[in-house]
């Protein structure tokens, strides 16, 4: 590949000819021609990248299959023009075609997301430590929550699903100063827009924050009120982390976005414990506030930095009347709300759990996130790094590798989380304990959160299934579809939410967001298949059956060595790890075991991506 022009020997090509075209080229001009100089040799390359791609597309069975909200686009198997495309190759197309490049892409990202995982968790073990689950922290829950719903609607998870497809197209087409000024009209338009929410929602927060927790009055719905005004600020910082990590993604670079969410659990973690003796004790949790709000600057401030990586340079010269930046808003559209509506259920789960009482909100969210470790690590890394490679089937029309690929993800998905749920379901109370615990976070508390927790884990592969299912959709431009169906999601949890509260209390309120999740995804399933020509269904069932056995083990030399280490060593810190930890343990090798018995072939592919080194 030939190296970039120097900026200031080249000439901008928009510029006239004369006096002016002896001006310096802007680093927007320099970045365009270089991305042009990349691609000038790509036509010798066509054939080696269409035997890369097959390869690259074997790799996806050993390794790209167990690899995160969040909705960021990944690596794609291949670089190579899409249909009618202007330009052989994207600028690092050979890359990205590589043999073992997706895989190893994979790989890390399934690593530092785990990472991020245990980070987030750690987080919340601090910040239980600090406030447990009573009235401030069941405000700052759902001031947290509604504008991470803003953010959903209108920042980054939105914006990558629409904004990806977009710019890669006319990267594709050899289109690179369109692509560099929609992605800086979008960066300026997003700022302009999100900042316009941000003001509304300060100023009147009053208003509007009680709406959300209509349970929740005097002191407590005082302090949401001002932390909500405190986190507002966050929606710009992701709005523009949302195309910022659009274009690395586009490039295939994806591995700022990953450790990203790390460094924003370790700068919260810094921030509270640093700040929270600064606060009178009524006041401590706004130190959280403010670690959500600077790790959210630092979570833009890492990705920002990697473009230097790419040909990618912005410009002030922005075009709102760009037809590509048309495009990227109207399919943000159903993009919006599907994710949007998805989001809305947890704050249907504070809505209904601030009627039941001021520990019910914060005691849901903290089962969320035990929750969210297995589904972070797995089904979000599945469908965030198939997701551009189904899309790219899709743009060719190739649905049997569409179906292979799908359904390999489905596979993977029911052969990770399905064990987790079983683990779950016979020790939820045990890893709550261990998990929160200490300080302010009383026993009352704990089994608060483990009831929350055990009706979450019949959600995990559901879940997980509706995540890839959905970007599949997106995939085959069937925005609205998906749409529809979170839509109906939410609905089916509302409903079920305002009948199972009474009665059932946050058992009825988790509860209704399994059954409405099922509902969804047998939607998908059944929408999908007609539109595809099927996704593998007999080897799914078969493979589910097997796995279901195997967790079926697991549950039991679980429960069965925890209880008995359980009374032996009791219940102090290191008694909880030991009992804990060779409960799930073994259980894990009793499923492993039970899945080499059974011929799970999902098993023997989880060990290629062991054994196959990078």
């Amino acid at each position: 590949m030939d190296s970039p022009p120097d900026p200031h020997s080249s000439r901008s090509a928009d510029e006239d000819e004369g006096p002016a075209g002896d001006r310096e080229l802007d680093s927007f001009e320099a970045g365009a021609r270089a991305a042009e100089e990349a691609v000038k040799s790509a036509s010798e390359r066509a054939e080696r990248l269409v035997r890369y791609s097959e390869r690259a597309e074997q790799v996806v069975v050993a390794r790209g299959e167990i690899g995160m909200e969040g909705g960021v686009s990944n690596p794609l198997a291949v670089a190579e023009r899409a249909p009618g495309a202007g330009a052989e190759a994207a600028p690092g197309a050979e890359k990205a075609a590589k043999p073992g490049h997706l895989a190893r892409s994979t790989a890390f990202f399934s690593v530092a997301t785990a990472a991020s995982r245990v980070a987030g968790l750690v987080r919340e073990i601090v910040a239980a430590g600090y406030f447990g689950i009573t009235g401030p922290m069941s405000a700052f829950t759902v001031a947290f929550q509604v504008p991470n719903l803003i953010r959903a609607l209108f920042a980054d998870a939105a914006l990558q699903p629409a904004f990806v497809p977009i710019f890669t197209e006319q990267i594709e087409q050899g289109r690179y100063r369109e692509a560099f000024r929609m992605a800086s009209t979008m960066i300026l338009l997003v700022t302009m827009v999100l900042g316009a929410i941000t003001a509304v929602f300060i100023l009147g927060a009053s208003f509007i924050m009680p709406l959300f927790a209509p349970g929740f009055s005097g002191e407590v719905e005082s302090l949401m009120i001002v932390l909500s005004q405190i986190m507002f600020p966050i929606l710009i910082l992701l709005g523009i982390t949302g195309v910022v990590v659009g274009i690395l993604n586009s490039y295939d670079r994806f591995g700022a976005f990953a450790i990203s969410p790390l460094f924003w659990n370790l700068t919260i973690i810094a921030v509270v414990v640093l700040t929270v003796p600064l606060f009178a004790e009524e006041k401590r949790i706004y130190a959280y506030a403010f670690g959500v709000l600077a790790g959210t600057l630092v979570q833009l401030l890492i990705p920002t930095w990697d473009l230097r990586h790419t040909p990618f340079r912005g410009t002030l010269k922005v075009n709102f009347r760009d037809p590509n930046v048309r495009r990227v808003l109207l399919l943000m559209v159903p993009v919006t709300l599907s994710l949007g509506l998805v989001n809305f259920n947890l704050l249907v789960n504070s809505f209904f759990g601030s009627l039941v009482s001021d520990q019910a909100p914060a005691g849901i969210d903290k089962a969320f996130r035990i929750y969210q470790l297995p589904q972070g690590i797995f089904s979000v890394a599945i469908a965030t790094v198939l997701f551009p490679t189904l899309a790219r089937f899709a743009t060719r029309g190739d649905y049997d590798s569409l179906r292979a690929t799908l359904a390999k993800g489905m596979r993977q998905i029911v052969f990770v989380l399905l064990p987790a749920t079983a683990a779950i379901l016979v020790l939820a109370e045990p890893m709550t304990r261990l998990v929160f615990q200490r300080g302010e976070f009383t026993p009352e508390q704990t089994e608060v959160v483990a009831t929350a927790l055990f009706w979450f884990a019949f959600s995990l592969p559901t879940n997980g299934m509706f995540l890839l299912l959905s970007r599949t959709f997106f995939g085959l431009q069937k925005p609205w579809i998906p749409t529809a169906i979170a839509a109906g999601n939410l609905a089916v949890t509302a409903v079920a939410s305002f009948l199972l509260y009474r009665p059932f209390g946050v058992a009825g309120i988790v509860a209704a967001t399994a059954i409405a999740t099922l509902i969804s995804v047998a939607i998908q399933i059944v929408l999908l298949r007609t539109r595809i020509g099927g996704i593998q269904m007999p080897r799914l069932i078969a493979s589910t059956t097997r796995i279901a056995i195997g967790s079926l083990v697991l549950a039991g030399v679980a429960w069965e060595v925890w209880d008995l280490l359980d009374q032996a060593l009791g219940r102090g810190l290191v008694g909880q790890i030991v009992s804990l930890g060779a409960g799930l343990g073994l259980g894990a090798v009793a499923y492993l075991a039970s899945c080499r018995l059974l011929r799970v072939p999902e098993l023997d592919e989880v060990l290629a991506l062991v054994r196959r080194r990078p």
